[in-house]
């Protein structure tokens, strides 16, 4: 780990230095460090375990955090120890990775992207890939490459679909659902599009409820956030009425699928395929993940991980957006 200090200072700050633990890489996006370091004294551990943390905890009075390259889920067991913690800010939308009701309790400040639509609303990053899974399984390019690697040249059995002929089912009508529904049109998709809490105003997607989606669909993919409603939401109920050839892509959070449910659909069906992003509880273990563990023996799945916002931009708008709303609560204070 390195600490740094600077005597730079966001606008309206008083001269009274934070203690900012930095829990996930940020080094490599320009100007980050230097926005941060303008806010206090910035301790970095890009990795760390909880046992790394526990020396910085009681000290600290502000973490700056991701879930996408952590190991750490801050709840109870971890922010027990932290004496001074007063905002814990975090460069994502989604905040599963924090124990909210826990943190509430404490008194703690939540700084999450969730609700800045004018930061959020430039990062296409995750819409991006759930398109690229959509396509990498629909042409089946990860298996294909694995054949050629293996001096196989023989096409028959990676004979794919056209975009132009399927109806693609997307659920959540958020920012990343209405942008990958573009994309899907764009290629001629015929889009559905299922959200309770939404009303599709585009005359070109119908909106429906989730049993057509599930029974009509050949490609579905998620976009929603993980609530009680949603946690577990993809389970048997779903499976059992989708088409044995489903493409299932999720981008979203691997809670919103059972996996077990999944993995017993693909068994059952070879020509599905689930292109993932996440996986259950990915946070606090990624040993073991029954996902992980079909991918290794099955074709029919890909998994990649939690790559959906980490692109060149997509990163330096979200982080630096975070670090910007983590200076001006602190002016506020």
């Amino acid at each position: 780990w390195v600490r740094k200090t600077s005597d730079r200072r966001f606008a309206g700050q008083t001269d009274y230095t934070m203690k900012i633990l930095v829990i996930t890489p940020v080094r490599h996006i320009e100007g980050l460090a230097d926005t941060l370091e303008s806010l206090g004294e910035v301790t970095y551990l890009d990795a760390p375990t909880v046992e790394d943390l526990q020396p910085h905890l009681q000290s600290a009075e502000v973490i700056f955090t991701n879930p996408n390259k952590s190991n750490i889920y801050l709840g109870q067991d971890v922010l027990d120890g932290a004496g001074a913690l007063k905002i814990i800010c975090t460069a994502s939308t989604g905040t599963n990775h924090i124990d909210l009701v826990y943190a509430e309790r404490r008194g703690f400040k939540v700084i999450a992207m969730t609700e800045e639509r004018e930061i959020i609303n430039r990062i296409s990053s995750t819409a991006e890939l759930a398109f690229a899974l959509t396509m990498a399984a629909l042409r089946h390019v990860p298996k294909s490459f694995d054949a050629v690697k293996r001096g196989e040249w023989d096409y028959t059995k990676y004979i794919g679909r056209q975009m132009n002929s399927l109806t693609v089912g997307v659920v959540g009508y958020g920012r990343l659902g209405s942008m990958y529904a573009g994309y899907c049109e764009a290629f001629g998709s015929k889009v559905l599009i299922c959200d309770p809490y939404k009303t599709v105003e585009n005359d070109r997607w119908e909106q429906v409820d989730k049993d057509r989606i599930i029974a009509e669909s050949d490609i579905i993919s998620l976009h929603v956030h993980v609530t009680e409603e949603t946690t577990g939401m993809v389970d048997q109920s779903w499976f059992q009425g989708m088409k044995p050839s489903v493409i299932l892509v999720n981008s979203a959070r691997g809670d919103v699928v059972v996996e077990a449910d999944a993995i017993a659909f693909l068994k059952q069906n070879p020509k599905a395929i689930l292109a993932t992003d996440v996986i259950a509880d990915e946070v606090r273990s990624k040993s073991g993940n029954p996902l992980i563990e079909y991918a290794c023996e099955h074709d029919n799945i890909i998994v990649t991980p939690h790559i959906g916002g980490m692109t060149v931009e997509g990163q330096s708008i979200a982080y630096t957006g975070a670090a910007m709303r983590l200076g001006e609560y602190l002016a506020s204070i």
